[in-house]
């Protein structure tokens, strides 16, 4: 009897198989370790919908996606081989000039859109009422250090005008301004949407004005670049694709970053239509945004001089 089409097929799969080949879209993809700065920013929700939505798979890559406290640590994870790619800072630049075994791949992000100063209720009224005021941040020479300290730069008082207070995760700066112990925190604006509308805070900066800037770069491992470039180009591909389904798709993102970040679906809505300014559709970087991170690394003490911003990053792996 002459062999039907489908055993054909599994007959020849098995053969395949048997010499050592594989099965054309079969099996997991690439693994690519990729971080996060912290878990909850509306900023990294792209990486879940690319997850959710099989963009990364469509392109090869098997996700695993990993939650840090703050930038600092996600680049000693680097540092250590943990990771392969990081959603970080622009200022985090600068770990490449002390020695980072990393590179700058993509522009993500461009103006500080996702951040604000928020007081207390009874807080000051304007900006100009924050001179010597404590406000907390997660790091000293973070960026959110840096807004704080640019805040008090153009309003004349100088990097020092405003007490900078470095304390870490934000749960205890929020619980640190509710006792008063600080005047205000620097935050996402989710939750400060949040703080909004519970009554338990305001909104008093916000960081519009700061143009030329990238609040967000997607970094590599040198050792990821070297071995595996395929895998980097995969990812920039599908991070790409992720903010352009984004775009088009404003429910679904909200209802997913709302699981993500464990925040309803109203301040999410708010949120989203805040920040997809910010993300950049092609990851080219700014000269201008490059100029003002490298006077920000001399302003936050985290370099002496102002570096070649050019051996920082590379084009290279970007979508054409």
């Amino acid at each position: 009897m002459p062999m039907n089409a489908p055993l054909r097929c599994f007959i020849a799969a098995m053969l395949l198989l048997a010499a050592g080949g594989s099965i054309p879209g079969a099996g997991a993809g690439e693994t690519l370790r990729v971080g996060k700065a912290v878990p909850e920013a509306f900023s990294f929700v792209p990486l879940d919908i690319g997850m959710r939505k099989g963009l990364f798979a469509n392109n090869g890559l098997d996700i695993e996606s990993i939650a840090f406290t703050g930038d600092a640590r996600m680049q000693q994870a680097m540092a250590s081989d943990s990771l392969d790619v990081a959603l970080g800072s622009g200022p985090a630049m600068a770990f490449i000039v002390k020695g980072a075994p990393i590179k700058a791949v993509a522009a993500m992000a461009g103006p500080p859109l996702l951040l604000a100063i928020v007081v207390r209720p009874d807080g000051p009224k304007t900006a100009a009422e924050l001179k010597g005021k404590k406000i907390s941040v997660s790091t000293a020479g973070s960026l959110t250090y840096w807004l704080v300290s640019e805040t008090s730069r153009r309003q004349g008082w100088g990097p020092k005008g405003i007490e900078i207070a470095p304390m870490g995760a934000l749960p205890g700066q929020i619980a640190a301004m509710k006792r008063g112990d600080i005047d205000g925190a620097i935050m996402d604006i989710g939750n400060a949407f949040e703080l909004e509308k519970r009554g338990e805070g305001r909104i008093l900066v916000r960081f519009t004005d700061i143009k030329d800037f990238h609040i967000h770069v997607i970094f590599a491992t040198d050792t990821l670049i070297a071995g595996r470039p395929q895998a980097v180009r995969g990812f920039l591909r599908g991070w790409f694709e992720t903010i352009a389904f984004m775009r088009k798709n404003k429910p679904e993102t909200v209802a997913i970053a709302s699981e993500v970040t464990h925040k309803d679906g109203e301040i999410n809505a708010r949120v989203y239509d805040e920040l997809m300014p910010m993300f950049s559709d092609d990851g080219k970087f700014n000269a201008s945004a490059l100029t003002t991170l490298a006077k920000s690394y001399v302003e936050l003490q985290l370099l002496p001089q102002q570096p070649d911003m050019a051996a920082l990053y590379t084009e290279a792996f970007l979508p054409k």
